[in-house]
């Protein structure tokens, strides 16, 4: 299957639309995903706790998710050049704060609550919502699958450029550069401008507000147990994201190797989203996110029971990657099946929402487990038990259109 425009509809220049959403998912991604490299050298800087450091990466994620669906209903409204480009301006001013702040305040303020809302209103959920109004719905797990590929591209770029970037020229200049590549991403989105009242595939009498969209979503069983499940996602990524550096340099091995993990899941994830995109299309959604989570039980299970080397960590690092954001095309996926492409953009916002607050949990429990304890094994089997009820949530989830969809399409 290619991804190309439809002759026979005027619109927006689909493979431009392709193009520069992976590019602002790429870097809007990147920075985020290497803050865990920032973990030691600031800590050692500020000489702050570790629970400091990842109460701010906790609250940059749940800011994340509280301001995403707000960015879903501005992008929805407004358009989604200007909804980036408030975006951009959050992120670049949170990252360029980080680098004078001397106190957890600050950090908090700065490396949480800015950069935060600045993914939130500059992220790969904006693009996706992008790229769902822009294709036909035969090529929308596709194009969601090549735009989370590309978020996971700057996972696995962004990582060794910031542990190079921190060796050679230190924490505060590595900032800046991330703040200076962020800075692209209005430029970029000039070509994604535009809303979803016109959607490729949508139908043409399709009125619906923006408060019964929610209403009919929230009160769709489906829904829920997907916005349920997304949440042990974020506590996956989000806790091995910012700990797994860590981790590993605990036990001994040379920090670098905690770059190359943080890469190594980033370059699998590609593979992985792209496969997620193309299977996505092909067999049941809930079933294969299923599938998904009891795979990263077992990987979590396997990694903390076995020694942990450089081989260890390289293995791991690979089977996590290929589970990695694999989540995300059959999930914004089902969210356009079940309600159309109209206000994608909001209501994958409300499941995002969930996905984050699991994401502040995990790096935040994991910081205070770990000054309480000395360990990050409670965390670790949490993620396991979390991946198993994931799996069960996700398989009775009935993928068709809402009652009103289907109906419209037979008128």
């Amino acid at each position: 299957m290619t991804i190309a425009s439809n002759p026979a509809r005027t619109g927006p220049n689909v493979p431009l639309v392709i193009a520069c959403g992976c590019l602002i998912a790429l870097i809007s991604f990147g920075p985020r995903s290497a803050m865990g490299l920032f973990f030691q050298p600031m800590t050692e800087a500020r000489d702050w706790s570790r629970e400091i450091f990842a109460l701010a990466i906790a609250i940059q994620n749940l800011m994340w998710g509280v301001g995403q669906p707000f960015a879903g209903m501005m992008a929805d409204r407004f358009g989604t050049w200007k909804t980036m480009a408030l975006g951009a301006v959050l992120y670049v001013t949170g990252l360029i704060l980080m680098v004078d702040a001397q106190s957890a305040v600050a950090l908090h303020v700065s490396a949480g609550v800015l950069v935060g809302l600045g993914i939130a209103f500059s992220s790969f959920s904006l693009v996706l919502a992008a790229f769902g109004r822009t294709v036909t719905p035969e090529q929308r797990s596709l194009a969601f699958g090549i735009g989370t590929a590309s978020g996971s591209l700057g996972q696995f770029l962004f990582a060794p450029l910031g542990g190079a970037l921190i060796a050679n020229i230190g924490w505060q200049d590595t900032l800046l550069v991330f703040a200076g590549i962020s800075a692209t991403i209005p430029l970029l989105a000039i070509a994604l401008r535009g809303k979803a009242s016109a959607a490729a595939g949508a139908p043409a009498n399709t009125d619906q507000s923006l408060m019964s969209a929610m209403a009919e979503a929230f009160g769709t069983r489906g829904f829920i147990l997907l916005t349920l499940g997304f949440f042990v996602c974020g506590f996956h990524v989000a806790f091995i994201t910012v700990h797994l550096p860590p981790y590993i340099a605990d036990l001994g091995l040379d920090p670098s190797w905690g770059a190359w993990a943080i890469a190594l899941i980033g370059l699998c994830n590609i593979v992985g989203s792209l496969a997620s995109g193309y299977i996505g299309g092909r067999y049941s959604k809930p079933i294969f996110l299923s599938l998904i989570y009891i795979g990263r039980s077992i990987a979590i299970f396997a990694f903390i029971m076995l020694p942990v080397t450089p081989a260890s960590v390289l293995v791991f690092s690979g089977v996590m990657g290929l589970l990695w954001l694999s989540t995300v095309p059959p999930t914004s996926g089902l969210v356009a099946v079940m309600f159309g492409p109209r206000y994608m953009a909001t209501l994958f916002g409300f499941v995002f929402l969930s996905h984050q607050i699991g994401s502040f949990l995990g790096v935040w429990l994991g910081g205070k487990f770990y000054d309480e304890t000395g360990s990050y094994d409670l965390i670790w089997w949490s993620g396991i038990a979390l991946g198993i009820l994931a799996a069960i949530v996700h398989w009775p989830i009935e993928e068709k259109p809402v009652p009103r969809l289907a109906q419209e399409a037979a008128e």
